[in-house]
C-alpha cells in the first residue's frame, strides 16, 4: 500500500539565521531587563499583554500574513524559527498566541474586507488576542457531534449554545465559535450545515465560568451563549461551509512546534542538571528523549513547508502532534526519574510545572485516540 503522509525534506534555508538571530537578541535583552521568567506550558499559560504588544511593535508576529494587513509577506519557516525560539526560552506568548497562528489565517482566507480591515491589523501589533470556540461539554473530540446553534435574524445571527476548554477566553477579545446553522435532521449529513463566526467575548449574553487545573491556575474556560447576537459581516466564509473551513484551521492548530517544545525548557534544564558526566542510566534516558526531540523537529519543519507551499497536511500535522504530545508528557517522567527533588528549586519549579500541565497535552487539539484514527484512514488501515 502507498505510503499517503507527505513529509517534504525539512532543511531550514539559511535565510532563517538572520531572523533567529533578531529574536534570540529580542529575548535575551527581554530576560537581562527581568520582564519573564522562563516556564513551560507558556503559550497556553503566558498570558502577558505587554509581551505581546513588544513583540508586535518589534515585527515578529504575522510574518506570514499579507502587508496590505501589516504583515510581512514572509515564509513559514521564518514563523517557525521564532516561534520556536520563543517556545524554547519559555517565554509568555499566550496572549497573541491562538490569534496570530490560527485565527488571523482563517481570517485572512475566508473574512470579509471589513473584518479583515477590522481585527488583521491588530493581531499583527499584538493588541488583539483570539481563543478557540470548538469544543463542548458532551462532544469530546467529535466535533461533529456539537449542538450550539446559530439562527438568522435581521442583520446577523442569534448564537446559543456552550464550548469548553477556551483558554484564556477571560482574556481575550474573540473567538471563531463553530454552530449548527442547519439542524442535522436537515443537513443531510452530520457534517453539513456547520458555520463559523467570529464572535466577540464581550457581547451581552456571554458567560465565561473558569475550570481550574489541579494546581489551581486558571486559563481554562467554558464559555455559555445565550441568545448573542453577531453582525452579519461577523460570519466567517460561507454559511454552511463550517466543517471544510475547521478541518483547514486544525492544520494550523495542530502543526506547530508548540507540540512538541512544551516542556522543552525542563528538558534544558535537565541536560544541565546532569551535567557533562552522567550516569549510564541518565545518558541513556536523556539520549532517547533528545534524539526524539530531533526528530520531531525535523518532522514539524517539514509540515511547516508543506503549509509555505499551500497545501494543508491535516494528516502529517495529526501525526506530530500525536508522537509530539507523547514526548512532551515524558519530559517531566524522565526528569523526576533522574534527577532527585531539590535540586535546585528553579529545577524543581519546572518539574512541578511540567507534572501539573501534562495531562492535558494528549488532549488538547484533539486527543491522541482521535488522531490516531485520523492517520490509520488516511493511510487506508481502517
Amino acid at each position: 500500500m502507498a505510503n499517503r503522509l507527505t513529509f517534504p525534506d525539512a532543511a531550514l534555508p539559511a535565510s532563517t539565521e538572520e531572523i533567529r538571530g533578531r529574536i534570540r537578541e529580542f529575548l535575551a535583552s527581554e530576560l537581562a531587563a527581568g520582564s519573564y521568567t522562563p516556564k513551560v506550558d507558556t503559550w497556553l499559560s503566558g498570558h502577558d499583554a505587554s509581551f505581546s504588544k513588544k513583540l508586535g511593535a518589534a515585527g515578529f508576529l504575522g510574518l506570514t500574513y499579507p502587508r496590505e494587513y501589516g504583515g510581512q509577506a514572509r515564509s513559514a519557516l521564518d514563523r517557525f524559527v521564532v516561534v520556536e525560539e520563543l517556545l524554547a526560552h519559555g517565554a509568555p506568548i499566550a496572549a497573541h498566541w491562538i490569534a496570530e497562528r490560527q485565527s488571523g489565517p482563517s481570517i485572512i482566507k475566508h473574512g470579509n474586507d471589513a473584518i479583515k480591515e477590522e481585527l488583521v491589523p491588530g493581531i499583527v501589533s499584538g493588541e488583539v488576542y483570539f481563543s478557540i470556540g470548538m469544543s463542548e461539554p458532551d462532544s469530546g473530540s467529535d466535533l461533529a457531534s456539537i449542538r450550539s446553534s446559530a439562527r438568522k435574524v435581521d442583520g446577523g445571527y442569534i448564537v446559543n449554545g456552550t464550548k469548553v476548554w477556551t483558554s484564556q477566553a477571560h482574556n481575550n477579545h474573540y473567538f471563531i465559535v463553530l454552530v449548527r446553522t442547519t439542524p442535522v435532521d436537515e443537513a443531510q449529513g452530520r457534517h453539513n450545515g456547520m458555520s463559523q463566526f467570529v464572535l466577540d467575548l464581550r457581547s451581552p449574553g456571554v458567560e465565561i465560568r473558569p475550570i481550574r487545573l489541579l494546581s489551581g491556575h486558571h486559563h481554562f474556560n467554558e464559555v455559555v451563549m445565550t441568545d448573542v447576537f453577531v453582525p452579519d459581516h461577523m460570519l466567517l466564509g460561507v454559511e454552511g461551509n463550517g466543517w471544510a473551513q475547521v478541518i483547514g484551521e486544525l492544520a494550523f492548530e495542530r502543526s506547530g512546534p508548540e507540540r512538541i517544545l512544551s516542556t522543552y525548557p525542563l528538558l534544558a534544564a535537565l541536560v544541565d542538571a546532569v551535567g557533562p558526566d552522567p550516569s549510564a542510566e541518565a545518558a541513556a534516558e536523556l539520549g532517547t528523549l533528545v534524539a526524539r526531540m530531533s526528530a520531531l523537529r525535523r518532522l514539524s519543519i517539514s509540515v511547516a513547508m508543506s503549509l509555505d507551499a499551500g497545501r494543508s497536511p491535516v494528516t502529517e500535522a495529526a501525526l506530530v502532534k500525536d508522537l509530539g504530545t507523547q514526548l512532551e508528557g515524558e519530559i517531566p517522567e524522565v526528569a523526576r526519574k533522574i534527577v532527585p527533588p531539590g535540586h535546585n528549586e528553579t529545577f524543581d519549579a519546572l518539574v512541578v510545572e511540567s507534572v501539573l500541565s501534562a495531562p492535558g497535552f494528549t488532549l488538547r487539539g484533539g486527543t491522541n485516540e482521535i488522531l490516531r484514527g485520523i492517520v490509520a484512514r488516511e493511510l487506508g488501515v481502517r
